[in-house]
This record gives structure tokens, C-alpha cells and sequence, in this order.
């Protein structure tokens, strides 16, 4: 029994998506997407389209977009057990995992009336937990982060439907240390993936243009993690998803996106996912157990005047862990649901402007338990704030 509480242990190598909000993704990338609740398929504003939508890069003139995010979360958890495999047994533990930052940086080139290039390369999710001494007499610490490079085209079909398609290449880093006292730190898991993101832009009227996009399921390289004992490995992909988008223009000041879109969990942090293989051993089966994801993003971007753009947004999306998963739950947990945004834009000359965005994610708790992981009864809590600048250049 000792050997398996080790080996369920390993599930503390996932990211606290404490950083990405939904499930394991942020919910916008860069100061303008941030702002905007996420929303931009049917609304190209940025080139950070170049990973969510790219047929929305032909909306855009040729431009350069350099930001960062400062991202910052509060986690605790209290746990119960009968079986004395909690050192402060029903008393509430906070995570002390510093603040990340979260860079993001994008290119638009058009190469002619019909041919837009572009680039991103963006981090996708950062920051772990880092628990002392409590839950099965030992720390729970966590850390991941994934980052995203993406070369993208667009091609214009007709004057109101363009395509797109990006190549998404990825490099991702894991440590974590977990478990009983004898367990072994795991400190150098690194792993590329890559994947296809594709999507369309059509403008139905000057006021209203919808959009689609599909991003395929991320394929990984194995993390493999040398340790005294031998090299252990995981297979950790990430899932395919799609989203619709809406774009309203109601007059020449405002404009409104809304965003819905799925996300196949299942796909790979479904039930016994991901695989992971203990070196020398047979290991226990990994249980995630997430359910598919619908998110939804509403944004909303005013002209104040020509000098300064207003920018506010909500998105939510129902976390789709298995309360049953308690010792999951407590070293990954990704339980922030409702996100609201703010932001302006300031133009500084003709060609440049500074953008800033503010997330904050209010607190939200979920109560979970497992007998057989030795927690009769848990709680754990998070809220979530960040804070991105960005400068936007235009040719």
C-alpha cells in the first residue's frame, strides 16, 4: 500500500494550472486577448491570432506585438485522514509557489493581397504547488511550463472568407516531489510536442464576420526523469479542441467577440491518463478522470477617443475535474471557473501603442475525498490574479 500512495503520488508532475484557468489552458494570450476575456476567432485584434485563429491574421495590417503577463495565484488546502498519512490532520496548508510571468510574442507580415504570414511564440501555461511537509508526511510540489512557437499563413479566398493554418511546436519542462519521505525528486522532465492549429475568417457584413478554429491534439515526446534508481517516463499530450467565434461591430467605437469552445480533456488527462512508467516496477494507473470542457468568452473594446481604447471581458468555463480524485485534485488544482478582464490601450505615436490588461479570478473551492488515497475529506481553494503590459508596434 505504501508503494502505490508513491506511485499516485507522481500525479503531482502536472502544472497547477493555477497559471492557465481553464483546465490547462490560459484563457487569452497576451495584454488583448487577456483583456478581452479570451475572445478573439471572430475578432482578430492581435497577432496572438497566430496561434488561436490564424485565417485572422488577413484582418490584420502588419504589425509586431511584444508583451509579458504577471500572473500570481493564492492555493490552500485542508485534508482529513483516518489512517494518520496527514501531518496537520483538518488544518488548512497554503502553497508557497512564487508568482510567474508569462511572455508573449507575436509578428504579422503580409506578403501581399491575399498572403499574410505570421508568428507567435507564446507561453501557454507556468506554476505549480509547492506544499510543505503534510500530505502523506511530505511535501507536494509541482511545477510545469509550456511554451508555444507557431509560424502561421493566411490566404484570402474571396474578399469576405480567408483560411488559415499554423504549425505548432512546443517545448515543455516538469519537476515535482511528492509522496512518502523516501520519494525521489524528479527535476529534469523536458518533452517537445507539436500539432496543427487550422481555422477560417468569414466576414458575413462590415457590422458582423464569424470564426472557427481547430487546434489538433498536441503530440509529446516522453518526459523522462533520471533518478537514482533508474530513468522513469510519462506520456503527456495535450488535447485537441475547437472553437466558434462571433464578431459584432455596432458602430465605428465598439466592437463585441464571443468565443465558445471544447475542449477534449478526456482525450488525454481522461480516466487512467496519462501513462506514466516507474523504471524497474510496475506502476500504479494514473487517474485523472477530467471530463470535456466548454468554455465560454464574452469581450467587449471601446475607442474612448483616438488616443485611448477601453477593453473589458468574463470567461468562464465549469472545471472539469473528478471530485472523487482527491489526491489529484490537491497537487493539480484546476478549479478557477469564472475569470473577469480589464484593460486600455494607449497610443503613444501613430505607429505605437501600450497595451494593459488586469485578470482576476475570485476564490472558488472544491470539496473532495478517497479512502483509498487515505484522505477522507478534503478542501482545496484558489483564486487567481494577473497583470500584462505589452507594446504593439504597426508598419
Amino acid at each position: 500500500m505504501r508503494r502505490v500512495i508513491v506511485y499516485m503520488c507522481l500525479l503531482a508532475a502536472f502544472v497547477s494550472e493555477a497559471a492557465a484557468t481553464n483546465g490547462m489552458r490560459v484563457i487569452g494570450t497576451g495584454p488583448i486577448q487577456r483583456s478581452m476575456g479570451g475572445a478573439n476567432v471572430g475578432l482578430p485584434l492581435d497577432s496572438a491570432v497566430t496561434i488561436t485563429n490564424p485565417a485572422g491574421l488577413l484582418k490584420l495590417d502588419g504589425r509586431l506585438d511584444i508583451g509579458a503577463t504577471y500572473f500570481d495565484c493564492q492555493v490552500r488546502y485542508k485534508a482529513h485522514s483516518n489512517g494518520g498519512m496527514i501531518t496537520h490532520d483538518n488544518t488548512a496548508i497554503s502553497s508557497d509557489s512564487s508568482p510567474c510571468i508569462i511572455p508573449a510574442f507575436g509578428a504579422v507580415l503580409p506578403l501581399g493581397d491575399r498572403v499574410t504570414f505570421g508568428f507567435g511564440a507564446y507561453g501557454q501555461s507556468g506554476m505549480g504547488v509547492d506544499y510543505k511537509n503534510n500530505l502523506y508526511r511530505n511535501k507536494t510540489y509541482t511545477k510545469y511550463q509550456l511554451m508555444k512557437f507557431s509560424p502561421a499563413i493566411a490566404y484570402s479566398v474571396s474578399n469576405k472568407l480567408s483560411l488559415g493554418a499554423a504549425l505548432n511546436c512546443d517545448y515543455a519542462t516538469m519537476e515535482f516531489e511528492a509522496g512518502t519521505i523516501n520519494q525521489v525528486a524528479h527535476d529534469d522532465g523536458k518533452a517537445y510536442g507539436i500539432g496543427l492549429t487550422v481555422g477560417a475568417h468569414y466576414e458575413a457584413t462590415n457590422r458582423l464576420s464569424l470564426g472557427f478554429a481547430y487546434e489538433s491534439k498536441q503530440h509529446f515526446t516522453e518526459f523522462r526523469f533520471d533518478t537514482s534508481g533508474g530513468r522513469d517516463k510519462m506520456d503527456f499530450d495535450q488535447p485537441q479542441s475547437v472553437t466558434l467565434g462571433l464578431g459584432l461591430k455596432p458602430c465605428n467605437t465598439l466592437r463585441v467577440a464571443f468565443d465558445v469552445s471544447w475542449i477534449d480533456w478526456p482525450q488525454t488527462n481522461g480516466k487512467n491518463k496519462p501513462v506514466y512508467t516507474k523504471n524497474g516496477s510496475g506502476a500504479a494507473t494514473w487517474n485523472l478522470s477530467w471530463d470535456e470542457q466548454y468554455v465560454y468568452k464574452l469581450g467587449a473594446e471601446y475607442d474612448f477617443d483616438e488616443t485611448i481604447t477601453l477593453r473589458a471581458g468574463y470567461n468562464y468555463g465549469r472545471n472539469p475535474l473528478d471530485s472523487s480524485r482527491a489526491f489529484e485534485n490537491i497537487a493539480f488544482p484546476a478549479i478557477a471557473e469564472h475569470h473577469i478582464t480589464a484593460g486600455v490601450g494607449i497610443r503613444l505615436k501613430e505607429d505605437l501603442e501600450i497595451n494593459l490588461g488586469f485578470m482576476y479570478a475570485p476564490k472558488v473551492s472544491l470539496d473532495t475525498a478517497n479512502s483509498a488515497q487515505f484522505i477522507d475529506a478534503a478542501k482545496t481553494e484558489m483564486s487567481q490574479y494577473s497583470v500584462s503590459m505589452g507594446l504593439a508596434y504597426r508598419s
